[in-house]
């Protein structure tokens, strides 16, 4: 069973989770830079109170997942920095990550959810679209994403 705890994604152990996100996207995609100039920004300004949260799933006190949720300009938000820890992954943990975010994300006023993958996380993708996310225009000029998909919550 997974407990959630709100962390500042620049706090521990949300630091260390995004760093092997971080590590994981840079060998999928050539060394990318999610903190580079060209990405979309997902730094403690936009992962924090008031319009926006980050949190850490623990399973028997150890930190296993990760994600935040951002406001996006025009009033819905996005789902960012989603990370299972690979002994974690295959056991429905990122399912059960989501529908917190999602929770998180009415909490906080939030009708619509957005988020994004690339083309190499083919069973993310699955995962969103299994969870009702439809296709849509590129919303966050994301120039790696190859799938945006929205969700009314």
């Amino acid at each position: 069973m997974l407990e959630f705890r709100r962390c500042p994604v620049d706090e521990e152990p949300a630091a260390s989770l995004v760093r092997a996100m971080s590590a994981d996207i840079a060998a999928l995609y050539d060394g990318l830079d999610l903190a580079g100039p060209d990405m979309p920004k997902a730094g403690p300004d936009e992962l924090g109170l008031p319009g926006g949260t980050f949190v850490v799933g623990f399973e028997d006190g150890v930190a296993v997942c990760c994600g935040g949720v951002k406001r996006l300009p025009d009033g819905a938000c996005e789902i960012k920095r989603m990370f299972v820890v690979p002994d974690a992954r295959g056991r429905g943990v990122a399912r059960t990550l989501l529908a917190e975010l999602e929770r998180r994300a009415r909490e906080l006023g939030y009708a619509v959810a957005r988020l994004d993958t690339g083309p190499r996380q083919t069973r993310a993708q699955r995962m969103y679209e299994r969870a009702g996310y439809v296709a849509i225009e590129n919303f966050n000029a994301n120039p790696v994403a190859s799938f945006f998909g929205e969700k009314r919550l």
